[in-house]
């Protein structure tokens, strides 16, 4: 196979799944490891790519960039609405006692579902201003809302105010939003004072629901906010591969498949 079509399959599969591996591609292509970071190297250079450890990503999966809440709503709708119903089984119909929500889109579907069947004697707590809207539709539960200095890209209270806050709490569940998962690095985020917040949330919280759909798998964002024994349950759309799926049963973190 000449480079240029063993290349092109390479830019082929990562639009497919947003990450490739070296050993991966080397092992599909029948060529050295070192064959393929060659590769990886001249698509680079072209800009149809970026390298990262092991392997490389799609050059807009950046580890700073970060879309705003307008643009999320609009991505991967149909996969956030299966995960917000399998995770709001987390919360039976009996529940009585507190839940957290975290800012994200993921989390407002989540919020959307359970709202309904969120009854006397559930507090919710949330720092995000759009999720407390949604919540707003659960009229026999009590919503507190967690002020702060609010970020225009998720509308999401942060700061060290916000923080202090949530550490004062100790909910029963909490459901997470994380831009990216991966085995080495846990959970992560492109911005500090997100991190910041979300590393509370973690903390204080009895269980960690964490949510998010296969294009956040193998992600890793400038800040981590959470190991992954720190989880307790992993809602997604889509299996995870075979290295993360280790490190979370390692973790022993339960895995839910929406």
């Amino acid at each position: 196979m000449y480079a240029t079509e063993r290349q092109s399959r390479i830019q082929a599969q990562l639009a497919e799944t947003s990450r490739v591996s070296v050993v991966a591609l080397a092992r599909d292509f029948d060529v050295t490891t070192e064959t393929i970071r060659r590769d990886l190297d001249q698509l680079e250079r072209a800009g149809l790519l970026r390298r990262v450890h092991g392997g490389a990503v799609a050059p807009q999966r950046s580890s700073t960039l970060e879309p705003t809440l307008l643009e999320r709503r609009g991505q991967h709708g149909v996969a956030k609405q299966r995960i917000a119903r399998r995770a709001a089984a987390a919360l039976s119909p009996s529940f009585r006692g507190s839940v957290f929500f975290d800012a994200g889109t993921t989390t407002d579907a989540v919020a959307s579902e359970a709202a309904p069947s969120l009854g006397p004697g559930v507090e919710v707590v949330t720092h995000a201003l759009s999720l407390a809207l949604t919540l707003s539709n659960a009229p026999a539960a009590t919503l507190s809302l967690i002020g702060g200095r609010v970020r225009g890209v998720t509308g999401a209270a942060v700061g060290s105010e916000t923080v202090r806050a949530i550490e004062s709490l100790r909910p029963d569940v909490a459901f997470v939003g994380t831009n990216g998962i991966s085995a080495q690095f846990g959970c992560s985020t492109p911005d500090p004072d997100e991190a910041a917040v979300k590393r509370a949330i973690v903390r204080s919280a009895r269980r960690v629901v964490v949510v998010a759909d296969r294009e956040k798998q193998d992600a890793e964002l400038l800040v981590g906010f959470a190991s992954l024994s720190d989880i307790d349950v992993l809602v997604t759309d889509a299996a995870p591969g075979a290295a993360l799926a280790a490190a979370l049963h390692d973790a022993d973190v339960e895995v839910w498949v929406a």
